[in-house]
Formats: structure tokens, sequence, C-alpha cells
């Protein structure tokens, strides 16, 4: 709990800091702090919590459609030139007109000298009109929601394995990140130190020379050695300061500020047991099975709802409706010119035939549902192979680190020996040179072998599904 507070708060403070124009152009983290910032920040892991968002709002879509649908139009109409009906003239006495064609409207209807005489034009509306309908349709029965339904739940499922295997990937990314930025700063503390028993060994045998104990040769042999580590220093600095942009970038961090690492390489590799306990450890289920699984289910849905578009649905509807009209704009919406019509009905859809396209459909699916099992016995076959493989991969590296601890330790008690022997007089120059090259690599060696150690630990940690 003190943790996630102090992240937090930690997260608020670099959220005003950015704000102000960075005014705190640095930060410090250990690897744990790294990774929480990066759960928080990386654009993967933001995206994919959007997308549990975004699933959330499919599975309330997807129920509201089994919700009664209600709503309401309002409607005005002017008509310019009303709707006519045509009528046989006799029929014009019994509807209130003259018989000769004119109508009793007025406005739109033809002129009496355009109007046969054998028949009787009128106006089938009033100039201004109105109405407002109100309509209720409830679903009562249709599989297609069910299926629909249990579908959207399905994919909420699988959005959040896949952020959780997003965040997997993001925890990953940073470790081993983070490692490959200690490494290459162990690598230039192992430079520097170099240069310091160069530039030692070089005032020494200036002044052995001074003293005519040693000729310039030595002199010259310890310089190029000297300019050689002052060159591998450049190279280690460029390799330090992409390393800390990677992990910057994969943490979500901007690349204006600058990252200190609060944690060293040897911090990691203290716990031996810790690296050998997992090589015996039985692995936990992993996310990606879980993916292929949900996978598997919304595809047998699909099946599913393709079959059971062959049953009829069943919907019920009822509308009310208040129109109006007057042949003055100003008297439409009186009150008492509003007349009321209503019904309510039932709708059965029956599927007959459709051309075989649901047929073929559920042929496809079929043929996709075999695929995704395939697809899961791969997957199965994979993470039992990366298990062996990284449990492999560790024991290696472990036994490459006993070796590679045991050579530094040696290349250490081998430069002392030599250096003593020079200052004695009874060495070479030329043997203390080759044994601080010796010590130099093997320190190398041995860095480089903890690396592997620890980045064939995390790639475990992800074979037995118990990386965080």
């Amino acid at each position: 709990m003190k943790l996630n507070q102090s992240l937090s708060l930690f997260a608020l403070l670099f959220v005003l800091t950015s704000q102000l124009g960075f005014a705190q152009e640095s930060v410090s983290m250990s690897l744990e702090e790294s990774i929480q910032f990066a759960l928080e920040n990386n654009v993967d892991a933001k995206n994919a919590q959007l997308e549990v968002l975004a699933s959330r709002g499919i599975v309330g879509e997807r129920r509201s459609e089994g919700l009664p649908q209600i709503s309401s139009v309002l409607e005005f109409t002017a008509n310019i030139q009303p709707p006519l009906i045509i009528l046989p003239a006799e029929a014009g006495g019994f509807f209130g007109g003259n018989g000769n064609g004119n109508g009793n409207g007025n406005g739109g209807a033809p002129p009496p000298s355009d109007v046969p005489s054998d028949i009787t034009v009128l106006e089938f509306a009033v100039p201004y009109q109105s109405s407002l309908n109100t309509t209720v349709e409830q679903m009562i029965f249709n599989g297609s929601y069910f299926i629909g339904l249990k579908a959207a739940r399905t994919l909420k499922d699988l959005t959040e394995f896949d952020k959780e295997k997003a965040e997997l990937d993001v925890i990953e990314q940073i470790k081993k990140a983070y490692f490959t930025v200690l490494v290459n700063e162990e690598r230039r503390g192992l430079i520097e130190g170099n240069q310091r028993r160069l530039e030692q060994l070089l005032k020494e045998t200036e002044a052995m020379r001074e003293a005519g104990f040693a000729e310039k040769l030595d002199v010259s042999r310890i310089r190029v050695q000297l300019n050689n580590v002052k060159t591998e220093i450049d190279r280690v600095n460029s390799s330090i300061m992409v390393s800390k942009e990677l992990l910057k970038m994969n943490m979500g961090l901007p690349l204006e500020v600058d990252i200190f690492l609060s944690q060293r390489l040897n911090e990691f590799a203290g716990d031996e047991l810790a690296f050998t306990d997992l090589i015996s450890r039985d692995a936990d289920p992993r996310v990606e099975v879980y993916q292929m699984e949900k996978n598997l289910e919304l595809a047998t849905l699909d099946l599913k709802n393709n079959q059971v578009q062959y049953i009829p649905t069943l919907n019920a509807f009822g509308t009310y409706q208040r129109v109006t009209g007057a042949d003055e704009l100003r008297n439409v919406y009186v009150h008492d010119r509003w007349f009321s019509t209503s019904f309510v009905g039932f709708r059965l859809n029956i599927p007959i035939f459709d051309g075989l396209r649901k047929s073929y459909a559920i042929q496809q699916n079929r043929v996709q549902i075999k695929q995704l099992e395939n697809a899961m016995f791969a997957t199965k076959q994979n993470i039992r192979f990366e298990e062996i493989q990284a449990k492999e991969d560790l024991r290696n590296s472990l036994r490459a680190l006993e070796v590679q601890n045991e050579n530094r330790q040696l290349a250490e008690e081998v430069f002392e020996m030599t250096r003593i022997k020079y200052q004695e007089g009874v060495g070479s120059n030329f043997e203390v040179v080759e044994a601080d090259a010796d010590l130099k690599e093997a320190e190398t060696n041995y860095y480089s072998a903890l690396y592997d150690a620890l980045i064939a630990k995390v790639d475990l940690e992800k074979a037995l599904g118990i990386l965080k």
C-alpha cells in the first residue's frame, strides 16, 4: 500500500513538473518503480486499458438492444400545392364539389378551364399540417440477441487478457532495458578502473625510465593501451545514452527527462537460489492460452449466431399519434385541432430462403473453429518449448557466470602479482600490460555473463507464466 501511494505521489509530481516545462530535469528510479511507471504510461499498456473500457461499452450497447426502443417524431408540413384526389364528375356533389372539377379547395387546385368535364379534382389536405408520433418497440424473442450479448461479454474477457498480455510485454521490455543500462554502466566503471590502473602504471613506468630501469618502448606500449581505453569509454558512453533512451521510450517517460537508475547490477545477482529454484519450478497457466480460448469461444458463438438466424424473431410494437391541420398557419397548433390515433401489434419475421447465405457462413465458421483449435495446439506446444529452452538457457548462463566469476578472481590475482614483480624489477612491462588487458576482459566477460543470466531469468519467468 505504501509503495502504491508513493508511486501515485511520484506520478502526480511528475505530471505537475512536466506541465511546468520540466522543472525537474531528472528522476531516479528503481526497477520496480520503472515497471509501475511504465504500466501507467506506456502507450501499449494505456491502449490495452482503453480497449477494456471500450469492451464494457460494447456489452452495454448489446444489452440495450433488448430494452424497449422508444422514439418520437414531431413533423410539420406546409403544402405549397396540396395533394389531390381525382374522382368521377358525379361524385363532386357528394364531396362538396361543384361537379365541374373546381373542387372546394383554395390555392392548389387546378383552374376550372384545365379540368375535363368528366372528373372532379379535390384537394386531399389542408395547407398546413403537423403530427407528433411516439413509437415503442420491444423485442420478445431473437436468438441472435442472447448470443450477441454473450459474445460481447466474451469479448470483454478477451480484452482483459489482452491487457494482461500487454502489461507482461511491458514488464519484459522494462526489465531487459533496465538491465541493459546497468550492464553498460558497469562496463563504463570497469573501463574507467582500467584507465586509472594504466595511468598509474604509466606514471610508475615513466619514473622508472627516468631512473634508467625502463625503456621508452615500455612507456609507448602503455600509452597505446591508454589511448585505446579512452576511445572505448566514448563508445560505452554512447551505449549508455542509447540504452537509457530506449528505457525511457518503453516506460513512456518523456525523452527530455534524464533518468538515473537507483540500483546496481550486482543487486539482482545476490540470491543464486532464486535462479536455481526457477529451473525446477512447474509452469503456471499462460495468458496466451486464455486468449486462444476466448478467441475460440467467440468463433463458436459466431457459428451459433448464424445457426439461430433460421429461427423466427418476434417483436411487439405500438404507435400513438397526434395530428392537426389548418388553412392558416396561426391556427395549426390550437389545442382543439389535435386528434389522436393509436395502434399496437406484433411482428413475426420468418426466414424462408436467403440464397444459402447462412449455410455458407456456417461453413466458414466451422473452418475458422478448426483453424483456432490447430492454433491453440501449436500455442501450447510453443509454450512448452519456450519453457524447456528457457530452463536450459538459464542453466548454461549460470554455469558461464560461475566460470567467469572464477576467471575474474584469477585475473585480479595475476595482475597484482605481475604488477608487484614489475615494481620489484623481476617482471617485464609487457607482462603488466598484458595482465591488465586480461583483467579487463575477465571483468567484462563476468558482467556480460551476469547480464545473460538476468535476461535468461526474465525469459524463464515469462515462459513459466510468473513474470511480474
